[in-house]
């Protein structure tokens, strides 16, 4: 049971380690297309400038940028495939759970789980079934359930609605998440880890975007919690 307090999560960078699964297969994808590769670094100066939530649109970017123009479904299919594979042993096999054992037994003791997330809704529930088959998210929102991507706030807007929550707080890891939390009026937690290679510079971004705290992990989050 809970007090009326809810906790929305974004999955990539907060609960799963993406750095072998999305950002490689921008890296895999836009070489794919160019014959040359994006470095981490890069790839995380465009997250953190901000409106770079959907990893397609960012690869479609990245590519046109250096004077080549496919389609965006061209690029959505090559990225599928290379993330997907056959059956999931892609990319996506790549990904690590970053949550300790017993933080959710012990957040859900004061807090509901929810869910939004820039991944097809399906993927996300893919991961979880994999990672963390008995923990409850309701809802959980994916970019086919909104219009309008983060940083819009039409996701967090529609949990909080159905939530009805006294207290709520988003925990994301990118500029589009703390605009996204910062538009619905969501108190926001931002998640910054020592591998990040701007990491002094997005915690300074999220401290003057109004985060209400910066950890370097999401096992740190009781840390921060009333």
């Amino acid at each position: 049971m809970t007090d009326g307090r809810l906790l929305i999560f974004d999955m990539d960078g907060v609960l799963v380690d993406v750095t072998e699964s999305y950002r490689q297969t921008i890296c895999e994808t836009v070489k794919l297309f160019t014959g040359s590769g994006i470095s981490n670094v890069e790839i995380q100066a465009l997250k953190n400038r901000g409106g770079s939530n959907n990893d397609w649109d960012l690869t479609l970017e990245i590519v046109e940028s250096r004077g080549v123009h496919p389609t965006k479904q061209e690029v959505i299919d090559a990225f599928q495939q290379i993330y997907l594979g056959v059956n999931c042993d892609g990319l996506i096999s790549r990904e690590r759970w970053l949550v300790r054992n017993g933080l959710f037994d012990s957040l859900a003791r004061r807090y509901g789980f929810a869910m939004f997330t820039g991944r097809e809704r399906w993927e996300a529930e893919f991961t979880l079934g994999k990672f963390a088959p008995g923990v409850l998210f309701d809802p959980i929102i994916g970019m086919e359930d909104v219009k309008l991507e983060k940083p819009d706030p039409e996701g967090l807007l529609k949990i909080v609605e159905r939530r009805r929550p006294a207290q709520v707080f988003y925990v994301g890891d990118v500029m589009d998440d703390c605009r996204a939390a910062k538009a619905a009026n969501v108190q926001f937690i931002g998640v910054v880890g020592a591998e990040n290679p701007l990491q002094g510079e997005l915690e300074a971004i999220f401290r003057r975007e109004g985060a209400v705290a910066v950890i370097p992990n999401v096992n740190e989050l009781e840390s921060v919690l009333p």
